[in-house]
């Protein structure tokens, strides 16, 4: 009798959170690739039926000298690690509240559209967000600022598959990939499994970069997953259904950035402080924003932004690769990557067009552009607004709704004084010279849309009319 109970208050209980995942996902008014839903069961057979991993079972086997029993074991442990477990309860319940007030505690977020809305495009189209990488916040940011349009299925570095972050992000669909690992065996698996999801339409988010930026500046384009999408395009229906849009982040501040900053100084190769520091300076920074709590002198930490650009098509790039070619897919690996390459070094100038100017990111390019450790008030003021206005001639996606630029300068004020990048002087500021490098982190953002302006040059009549692939 107690195990019918138990039973019977398991499947109440299970009925309810299903119904609870319905209400929550049709209040979001998104959109939900069924596969997502297909049990990890069933993608795990699937891909142990794949004809390539049974060939790359068989190589890996013959090479390292194992049987192909062993060899299958290894498999299945990629698969258990790679394949998530998508919940819906989990993502649209219990992730976008968290998100929404987690993020909205900490910033004041903003989304802006360059182009069309994915919901402009065709039904069955095969959409895949390809995204500059400044804060492992980006994957909460652009999964909130998308919620109301589709569930994104992200690649997620090894960094998070520790407890409870590998559950968590497993139960939002994300997938993970083991970052700088060559063996063969493992790719095929991969490559298997991120073709199967793109060929049943699941919508994907990669960071192009393949990393966070540690110097503030966009980084170089990386396509090793980019490639494994492009080849579910041998097959022409797919090839015409695919789609990549452009996203571009940028933010007042980016949480980590102490910590990017270091491990840029620990690749010049000046020397990480003692562990024991590190742990002190988080736990220094938790004690203190919860004091601000406490105290109710909370403040958010300004602008986080996204802009999401225009979609296209795929199908006819890979036609006019063909042409000059004949088959894309049927030359060397490395002639396809090296135009594959190309392709991605495109979809970052997109995302580098895009790329928001937040108040923060503005006043630190125009601090940047003097040179200087003391800038009066009012040169700053002007410089700032000779800024603004060359990006809004060069259709840069400027954050306005701060006001004017004087409005502007002071919503970067309180951030640039509470991290000690600036200190009042007289008519002026003063560059805290140990923080410049944040200072720099912070321009190197947006220095890509401001020419010679970020190199210091003081005359507005030098900037260029339009970057080059404008």
């Amino acid at each position: 009798a107690i195990a019918v109970l138990l039973l019977f208050g398991a499947v109440t209980l299970r009925i309810r959170a299903r119904r609870m995942a319905l209400r929550a996902f049709r209040r979001s008014h998104g959109r939900l690739d069924r596969y997502k839903l297909t049990r990890k069961a069933i993608v795990r057979e699937t891909l142990l039926a794949e004809p390539e991993i049974a060939a790359a079972v068989r190589e890996h086997a013959a090479e390292a000298g194992k049987s192909e029993d062993d060899t299958w074991r290894r498999v299945e442990s990629y698969i258990d690690e790679i394949v998530p477990f998508f919940n819906l309860l989990t993502y649209y319940k219990v992730g976008l509240v968290v998100s929404r007030a987690v993020l909205n505690l900490f910033y004041k977020v903003s989304a802006e559209y360059a182009g069309h809305r994915q919901s402009e495009l065709p039904r069955d189209s095969i959409v895949i967000y390809l995204m500059n990488h400044r804060s492992n916040a980006d994957y909460v940011l652009v999964g909130y600022v998308l919620s109301g349009r589709v569930a994104i299925s992200y690649a997620v570095g090894e960094w998070a598959r520790i407890f409870p972050l590998e559950y968590i992000f497993k139960s939002f669909g994300a997938y993970f990939v083991r970052r700088k690992y060559r063996e063969r065996l493992y790719h095929t698996v991969l490559e298997r499994y991120v073709q199967l999801i793109t060929r049943n339409g699941v919508t994907q988010g990669i960071f192009l970069e393949g990393g966070l930026s540690r110097d503030g500046k966009l980084g170089k384009a990386k396509i090793g997953l980019l490639d494994y999408l492009l080849g579910v395009a041998r097959d022409p229906a797919l090839r015409d259904r695919l789609h990549i849009v452009p996203v571009a982040i940028n933010y007042d501040r980016v949480l980590e950035d102490r910590s990017l900053l270091r491990e840029l100084d620990v690749r010049e190769g000046r020397q990480r402080p003692p562990r024991f520091v590190q742990v002190g300076e988080v736990l220094s920074y938790v004690w203190w924003n919860m004091a601000r709590l406490v105290a109710r002198r909370w403040k958010r930490y300004g602008r986080a932004a996204v802009v999401i650009g225009e979609p296209f098509r795929v199908g006819p790039w890979i036609d006019q690769q063909n042409r000059e070619v004949g088959n894309l897919f049927g030359i060397e690996r490395s002639e396809r990557l090296a135009r594959i390459q190309e392709l991605a070094d495109e979809v970052l100038m997109r995302i580098a067009a895009i790329v928001p100017v937040t108040p923060v990111t503005l006043a630190c390019a125009a601090i940047q552009s003097f040179d200087a450790d003391f800038i009066a008030h009012d040169s700053l003021i002007l410089r700032m607004e000779e800024m603004r206005e060359v990006l809004a001639e060069l259709n840069a996606r400027v954050i306005t709704h701060e006001g004017g630029v004087e409005e502007t300068f002071d919503r970067a004020w309180r951030m640039l004084r509470m991290r000690r990048i600036l200190v009042h002087s007289g008519a002026g500021y003063a560059v805290i010279p140990a923080n410049r490098p944040l200072l720099s982190y912070y321009a190197n953002s947006i220095s890509h849309l401001l020419g010679p302006f970020a190199e210091g040059v003081r005359e507005r009549d030098a900037l260029p009319a339009m970057m080059a692939m404008r």
